[in-house]
């Protein structure tokens, strides 16, 4: 593994290669490759998940001393967020340095938003073990704290769904339903697709695991297509 080139991309140079070389390791690789020798990263995952919050909480706590802390939990969930941890995954690179075994690696959607947004969180977790919180903030400040300006200021922190609603009642005096169009796939990993409708007219379709979860990205689509 090249290892120079994503220390390059994430900004930091790791006393111990083997903790880089763990968060990069999906479980399924080691299923695949009985001779590899490291861990899988769930462990690092589950700590850089901790971190993560800690500091991302202690930074909006600061940034932002009048809010109340109901609104702060909603912008930290917005900013933390499956699609947000894996935009900035992808912006430094790391699926491309990520092992896994060749069935996940040919995973698109929300599936690989998942194994993006995890590689995230492992990486935090690898830089804090190998370096302590303050190069582990600086990782996390560099990739996310620039999105929470965007996010305030547009109400991103509010869910999909409610944001639709509110854009659509004002705009257009209409309270957006949604339908299911299909399910897919097996029982134990269903899959749904939502329409978001403004009266009759489909506005936008979204998939997701779950009808909530559909909504969401039917709602956040619609909201594009709308220019709201």
């Amino acid at each position: 593994m090249n290892y120079s080139a994503i220390e390059e991309r994430i900004g930091v140079t790791f006393r111990e290669k083997v903790h880089l070389l763990t968060a990069l390791t999906h479980r399924s690789y080691l299923n695949e490759h009985r001779e590899a020798t490291q861990e899988h990263n769930e462990r690092y995952e589950f700590l850089g998940d901790a971190v993560l919050e800690l500091i991302v909480t202690d930074y909006l706590f600061r940034e932002y001393p009048k809010k109340p802390e109901g609104e702060l939990t909603a912008i930290r969930s917005a900013l933390v967020n499956t699609v947000s941890l894996a935009g900035a995954a992808t912006e430094l690179g790391l699926g491309e340095y990520l092992l896994m075994s060749k069935g996940e690696a040919k995973d698109t959607g929300r599936a690989r938003q998942y194994l993006l947004a995890d590689v995230f969180e492992a990486v935090a977790g690898a830089i804090f073990l190998d370096q302590g919180y303050d190069a582990a903030r600086d990782y996390i400040a560099r990739s996310l704290f620039g999105k929470t300006k965007e996010i305030v200021e547009k109400e991103l922190w509010k869910d999909a769904k409610s944001r639709f609603q509110e854009r659509a009642q004002d705009k257009v005096s209409i309270t957006p339903t949604y339908e299911t169009l299909r399910q897919t796939g097996p029982d134990h990993a269903r899959q749904f697709v939502i329409g978001a409708f403004l009266g009759k007219e489909l506005i936008a379709e979204g998939e997701g695991f779950s009808k909530q979860e559909a909504e969401q990205v039917a709602a956040e689509r619609a909201l594009t297509k709308q220019g709201w």
